[in-house]
């Protein structure tokens, strides 16, 4: 797809060193570029959501412990009789 964006002077030029230097046209360039970030963005995401399951489950064990441990005492209560 063909796209006009503003970028700052400086990172223009920059990135046209950089494409010069690595032999890659200004498309692919911005491409692998864009894949690079969107794949951070993707990770920081995954990254977010074990957080926040990783606190729901802190706070479940902390609401329901007592509960569980009461709860498998009862089970080998009533496996053994």
């Amino acid at each position: 797809m063909k796209t006009a964006l503003s970028i700052p002077d400086d990172i223009f030029t920059k990135a046209e060193h950089l494409r010069h230097k690595l032999g890659r046209s200004r498309s692919a360039l911005y491409a692998e570029a864009m894949r690079q970030y969107l794949a951070s963005h993707a990770s920081h995401e995954a990254n977010d959501i074990t957080e926040r399951l990783n606190r729901l489950a802190g706070e479940l064990n902390e609401e329901y412990g007592a509960f569980e441990g009461m709860a498998r005492r009862t089970l080998q209560r009533v496996e053994w009789e």
